[in-house]
Parts: C-alpha cells; structure tokens; sequence
C-alpha cells in the first residue's frame, strides 16, 4: 500500500500524477506489482529505481505533481523532516491507476485471498 497526502489524491487519480519519490531503507516495491492507494484506488507499478535527490529532473518533477526539481526536492524534506534521509535509500516509482476492470480485477483477487485465508485458518483450528 502506498500512501499519499490527500493534497496530491486528486493529481493521482487524473493521471497527471504518475510519480513518487519514497525513502526507504529497502526497496519496497517492484515493477509489475499492484498496490492500493487509498482515496484513488489500485495502482500498476511501472518502475523502481534507485536514486539520489541530487539526480531528480524537472522531468521527474512534473511526473510528481511538482513545476521543477527544486519544489520536490523542497516537499521531500519538509514530509521527512523527522526522518534523518543520510540513512536512508532514494526510489523513483512510476506507476499508474488502473482502468475500471483493473480495479474490479483486484477487489475479486484481494477477496479471495481473503477468503483463502479463512479458509486456511479454519483447517488449523
């Protein structure tokens, strides 16, 4: 699950957000994978690669919602102001939400691993 401040929901599920900068102390995700943002629905993710913030491009900006490298480098430090970021490793995710019957297709997977588990834990008990 990946979450998002709920300024940038909107952006997201307009598809004009389709980037994300996480700082990790491993990577966390990996492309192909499928994830759940709350408030916009489930995602693909396209890519994760490794950085620095030193490396981030306006291009990379805008892909995140931001006019230039500057402006994201500055909304990095401000969410991870608690965090000490030397200690941590840099992830470009590109990723996009997924069309209508990509969103059904995984409420019907997450339902019925649900139930598998549940059935599972019934076998044990």
């Amino acid at each position: 699950m990946l979450l998002f401040k709920k300024k940038f929901l909107a952006a997201i599920c307009s598809g004009e957000k389709t980037q994300t900068i996480r700082l990790w102390p491993y990577r966390r995700m990996r492309p192909s994978q499928r994830s759940y943002i709350p408030g916009a629905g489930y995602i693909a993710v396209d890519a994760v690669d490794e950085i620095t913030l030193d490396a981030l491009t306006d291009h990379d900006a805008r892909l995140d919602g931001f006019p230039t490298a500057e402006a994201l480098r500055a909304e990095i430090a401000a969410l991870y102001r608690e965090k000490p970021v030397a200690a941590y490793r840099v992830f470009r995710v590109r990723f996009h939400v997924l069309d209508a019957a990509g969103q059904e297709a995984c409420r019907r997977d997450k339902e019925r691993r649900k139930r598998a588990m549940r059935l599972g834990s019934d076998r044990r008990t």
